[in-house]
Formats: C-alpha cells, sequence, structure tokens
C-alpha cells in the first residue's frame, strides 16, 4: 500500500514536475479570466491570432541576439493593434482583419526560422517545453501572471461593461480606449506568460475553453469567472499529472482534459435545455 502511495506522489516530488506545476498553475488563472472576456466580446479568434503571430517576434529578437519573450511581446502586441487598425478604418470584418494578420505574420516567423535555422526548436516554441522549465522560467511566468491577473479582475466590472456596451461604457466616463488596448497588451502578455510552458499553438485552447465552459455552466459573471479558473487549474493539475504515467507529452493533456470537460458542460446545458422545453411543454 505504501509503495503505490509513494508511486501516486512521485510526480510532485521530481523537481522538474514541480516546476511544470507552478508555471502552468500560474499562468493558468490569468489566462482562464481573460478567457471569460474573450468568449463575452466574441474575441476568440483573437486570442488564436496573437498567439500564431508571436513567432516572427521570436525569430527576430533570436537574431539580434534579445530575450525571446521580448520579440514575442513585441510581435502580439504589434498584431492585435494593428488588426485594431485595420478593422477601424476598413470594411473588412474583424474575423477576416484577424485571419489575414495572423496567418500572415506566422507565414512570415516559419520563412525566418527556415532562413536562419536556430538551435532553438520549433517543437518547443509550437508545443512548449513544460519538463524543461528553470526556477527563472518560473519566476518571470509568476510575474506576468500577477501583472496580468491584477489588471483583468482589478477592472473586471468595467471591463464587462466595455464588454456588453461599448458606448454606454463611455457615457458613463470609462476609459474605454484603454480597457480596449490594455485589455489586448495582457492578452499579449500573458500568451508570452505561457508560450513557454505550452507553446503558441496549445495556448489557444487556454485563453478559450476556460471561459468556453463557464459560459455553457453558468449566466452570472462572478460564478463564471470561478468555473473558468477552477476548470483551468483543474485541467492543468490533471493534464501534467496524467501524462507522467501515460508518457504521453503534458500540454496536450492538458488541452485534452479541457476538451472533455467541455464536452460534459455541452451535454450538461443540453440536458437542462431540453428538461426546460419538456416542462414549458407540459
Amino acid at each position: 500500500m505504501s509503495g503505490i502511495l509513494e508511486g501516486a506522489l512521485l510526480p510532485f516530488q521530481l523537481p522538474f514536475m514541480q516546476y511544470a506545476f507552478a508555471t502552468t498553475l500560474v499562468i493558468a488563472l490569468p489566462m482562464a479570466l481573460i478567457s471569460c472576456f474573450l468568449v463575452l466580446k466574441g474575441w476568440s479568434l483573437m486570442g488564436d491570432a496573437v498567439s500564431h503571430a508571436v513567432l516572427p517576434g521570436i525569430v527576430a529578437a533570436y537574431m539580434a541576439g534579445l530575450p525571446l519573450s521580448l520579440g514575442a511581446f513585441a510581435a502580439g502586441l504589434f498584431c492585435a493593434l494593428s488588426a485594431g487598425f485595420i478593422r477601424a478604418n476598413s470594411r473588412i470584418k474583424e474575423d477576416t482583419v484577424l485571419g489575414i494578420v495572423f496567418s500572415g505574420m506566422f507565414g512570415i516567423g516559419l520563412v525566418l526560422y527556415v532562413w536562419i535555422r536556430p538551435d532553438v526548436h520549433l517543437d518547443h516554441i509550437l508545443f512548449g517545453d513544460m519538463l524543461g522549465l528553470s526556477p527563472g522560467d518560473v519566476l518571470t511566468t509568476a510575474l506576468i501572471a500577477l501583472a496580468a491577473t491584477a489588471f483583468t479582475y482589478g477592472r473586471h466590472k468595467d471591463l464587462l461593461l466595455h464588454a456588453f456596451d461599448r458606448q454606454h461604457a463611455s457615457a458613463i466616463g470609462l476609459p474605454v480606449n484603454l480597457l480596449h488596448y490594455g485589455l489586448l497588451v495582457v492578452l499579449s502578455l500573458t500568451i508570452v506568460g505561457a508560450l513557454k510552458a505550452v507553446g503558441i499553438i496549445l495556448s489557444v485552447a487556454l485563453l478559450i475553453a476556460p471561459g468556453s465552459i463557464a459560459f455553457l455552466v453558468t449566466r452570472r459573471f462572478g460564478p463564471m469567472m470561478a468555473v473558468a479558473v477552477a476548470a483551468a487549474l483543474f485541467s492543468s493539475i490533471a493534464g501534467i499529472y496524467l501524462s507522467f504515467f501515460l508518457d504521453s507529452a503534458p500540454a496536450p493533456t492538458i488541452v485534452l482534459i479541457m476538451s472533455g470537460l467541455f464536452v460534459a458542460a455541452f451535454l450538461r446545458s443540453t440536458l437542462i435545455a431540453r428538461r426546460a422545453n419538456r416542462i414549458e411543454a407540459a
């Protein structure tokens, strides 16, 4: 019995697993909070766009000998701001603009990557290197997560009003431009924080799934944030833990668990809706 217990607790005793748990948990909190606003605003594609758009910034920073996170943040912010500028100055719809901008920047990043052939493996950029994290990575991610959480939760009421009615928010004196671009900056910063752990591709799931799950479970924003955070934290812990025993990559395992939670939430909401319809019909 003691041997089984020791085996079950082994993932929590290994340093590289501890770093993976710590980094993923701290970044899951702001990503879950931001996810709620992205879902409510219909900005899910924005998270996808910024995630893909950081690649050319990473490669450019590598070429210039700068920190990769600095290049990723600059590229992500450029993508978000340029998409907003094009949308405001043309008849093209926002989803079309985002598709053009992020695919173009991702293409530039791939061309630059193949051209210079950096020492950083492309798999680590796209899918993260969760089991190769260092204490410095944990600290950097924690600082980013703290800043992102402070802005998102500290201004969540203003951001909520801005998400539903921008004109009303402006009429009562809220700084709508600050809220708009502040959320974009925090989105870019959070993706940079998640880059080392889960990579470009899988960070999209952490920016969409928690809010989507919570949206199906509750109709109030306070509980929505709580459910989104709980879903993100549970998926992170369970995904990393199971990946150790399944000998699988942690980040995709986290995403699979989140997908399972979404399916469960969808089935639950569907059953509740059908039961309510039958009661009304009776």
